[in-house]
């Protein structure tokens, strides 16, 4: 049996992810998170062969996730399932570590497939998501949107700035300080051309990167 870890903040979806994989016969899902902290305390605690990860997670967001998880157990495949389609996720996902990404639009069977085959140690990736990685291997640092041009921690700040964290809850999610915060700000709004946090929530939408 292929031992799974699901982490996401809402408790249906989860649900719905359960039934699917123990349908397939060779899944057990060993541990539940709901957030974050949640999903690294559980890999822990349960070591599962595989850990399917949100990206959009309360506390810990699922990028930081996978930071922390591939800097304590490189071993453990991370799929990252989510609602987010846009392009940056991604890049991102991968560059941190997961082995796969699907959205939830994917049919159950897909997420049965994906896990498996990150389990066997294989990338797996939907077709959008394999366009969108080969496109910013095609495009390397030339033509970069602005969206591009952040740092996997840039856009960690401008989500938690755009869903309206103060900066001293973002220095204690990532255990950076207050100044800290202030200066990706800073940085945010120069290489954006933004004048302040209601145009960075706006920017953040517009590309799809906070759920509304």
């Amino acid at each position: 049996m292929i031992r799974v870890l699901l982490a996401d903040d809402h408790s249906i979806v989860r649900a719905g992810l359960r039934r699917i994989v123990e349908e397939s016969g060779d899944i057990e899902v060993v541990a539940e998170a709901s957030d974050g902290r949640e999903a690294v305390l559980a890999v822990r605690k349960e070591k599962p062969d595989v850990a399917v990860i949100d990206i959009s997670m309360p506390i810990l967001d699922g990028l930081e996730v996978i930071t922390q998880l591939k800097s304590e157990f490189p071993e453990v495949p991370i799929l990252v399932l989510t609602m987010h389609e846009e392009h940056q996720y991604v890049v991102r996902a991968i560059e941190t570590g997961a082995m796969g990404y699907i959205t939830k639009q994917s049919a159950p069977e897909q997420l049965v497939k994906a896990i498996r085959k990150v389990h066997s140690g294989s990338l797996f990736l939907t077709d959008d998501a394999a366009e969108a990685l080969a496109l910013r291997v095609a495009k390397g640092n030339r033509t970069q949107s602005p969206l591009d041009s952040l740092s996997t921690r840039e856009l960690q700040v401008l989500r938690r700035l755009a869903l309206g964290n103060t900066n001293r809850e973002i220095a204690s999610a990532y255990h950076i300080s207050i100044k800290t915060v202030d200066t990706y700000r800073f940085r945010l709004l120069k290489k954006l051309k933004l004048r302040n946090n209601a145009d960075l929530s706006r920017f953040a939408i517009q590309n799809h990167l906070i759920e509304t």
